[in-house]
């Protein structure tokens, strides 16, 4: 297994996984999330993946990619309260269905993590959803501790 840049060839296979996760989401969250969708469109997928600030990693063996990240440059800079930092965050992260297990996730998780500190982020951050328990735990397995937490009351 190697781990890449994606490029516009691997649309179609990202496009696969992108249903994966969102399945995920909407049968944990179906009240938030729909079924039967993808986060990005078509369109949206082939920007992200042409733009250096948003570079997706993908887990490819044998030309079938088993995994991505999508990551995003932020920066904090000038704030009058926060400090100056340069964030790479994992805006989603999927391993196929069929590759869970096979520590493909965690291969992904130190791609992105040695892309951060050989580029000079001084932090990785992302977003797990409550629901989402096995993600919480592999998060934490690879070294990641809450940022902060998102409340909600539903009326």
């Amino acid at each position: 297994m190697i781990i890449r840049r994606a490029a516009a060839a691997d649309a179609e296979q990202i496009n696969n996984l992108l249903f994966q996760v969102a399945k995920i989401h909407a049968d944990g969250r179906p009240d938030i999330f729909k079924k039967a969708t993808k986060k990005y469109s078509d369109e949206e997928l082939a920007e992200i993946i042409r733009n250096d600030e948003t570079p997706i990693f993908a887990a490819e063996e044998d030309g079938r990619i088993l995994g991505y990240a999508f990551c995003v440059y932020q920066s904090t800079k000038g704030s009058l309260l926060m400090q100056d930092k340069k964030t790479l965050y994992i805006d989603d992260i999927c391993v196929d269905e069929n590759h869970r297990g096979e520590h493909v996730g965690k291969s992904i998780f130190e791609y992105v993590e040695k892309f951060a500190k050989t580029n000079g982020f001084d932090n990785i951050t992302l977003n797990v959803w409550a629901f989402n328990e096995g993600a919480y735990k592999f998060y934490e397995n690879c070294g990641m501790t809450p940022l902060k937490t998102t409340m909600e009351k539903a009326l």
